[in-house]
């Protein structure tokens, strides 16, 4: 299998023209090529804070002749041809192609989602599909719209806890406050997340794992506050599960010296 050394220059423009279809384009396969696999960022969610963010897109194809190039461009949207979010190669970074036998190679790109330029609004935390395309060295090609891996965007959250007073008392009354917050793409700062259930847990002091003490909503602020009696050295911490816009989180633990 041949792969020619133009192939690290297909990004950005370049890129962008060599997967130039009509907005409306079907999927479209032109002799024996075949895309085998997509991978999007590792196989895991593409977690956004307010800065950008960068991760990696590979295409494995496979072809007789071998495969010259393999691209993806991920985008959102009802269908193809109203897209309200599209993500490209990045035109700095490259793209590279490797072997894995004659006929088949996997090209990776590098994708970078930055709510500054292309991650502006919230409603983008969500399923995103993949155009994908490979061009054979034999001149076939084929180009799938919608192929059957999707990516999914998560808004990056924080989680936050504080226990007090320090120390204290056995059988006395301790606070535990904290927050959860989550990155506004649209801000491009941390807001609270409201009404959001957060399991306050505990690990007495030596021992090798925490329980779960109570859940615990987050108020209209994105704000955590409760009330548990001291019963012994430890620590606590905040834990929140995550949704399908948001990751799960978990805060650091704090230490109460029980006396």
């Amino acid at each position: 299998m041949r792969i020619r050394a133009t192939v690290g220059a297909l990004t950005g423009a370049l890129a962008l023209s060599a997967l130039a279809v009509p907005a409306a384009h079907a999927d479209e396969a032109d002799g024996d090529v075949k895309i085998t696999k997509v991978v999007v960022n590792g196989g895991k969610d593409v977690v956004v804070g307010t800065s950008a963010k960068k991760f990696t897109v590979s295409v494995t194809a496979t072809d007789p002749s071998g495969i010259e190039v393999a691209a993806a461009t991920l985008w959102h949207g009802p269908n193809f041809a109203n897209k309200d979010g599209e993500l490209f190669f990045d035109g700095g970074s490259g793209l590279s192609c490797a072997e894995v036998n004659a006929k088949t190679a996997t090209c990776t790109g590098t994708v970078i989602a930055d709510p500054k330029k292309n991650l502006k609004k919230n409603f983008l935390a969500d399923d995103w599909k993949v155009f994908a395309y490979a061009h054979s060295e034999d001149d076939d090609m084929t180009v799938v719209d919608s192929y059957p891996t999707k990516a999914r965007f998560k808004r990056a959250a924080k989680l936050t806890v504080n226990a007090s007073p320090e120390p204290v008392k056995k059988n006395k009354t301790i606070t535990v406050s904290g927050a959860l917050t989550r990155a506004n793409w649209e801000t491009r700062k941390y807001a609270g997340y409201t009404q959001q259930p957060v399991q306050l847990q505990f690990k007495k002091k030596g021992a090798s794992s925490y329980s779960t003490v109570k859940t615990v909503k987050s108020d209209r602020k994105g704000n955590l506050k409760t009330t548990v009696k001291a019963s012994a050295d430890g620590t606590f911490r905040y834990v929140f599960a995550g949704t399908s816009t948001t990751p799960a989180v978990t805060s650091a633990g704090d230490f109460i010296d029980v006396r």
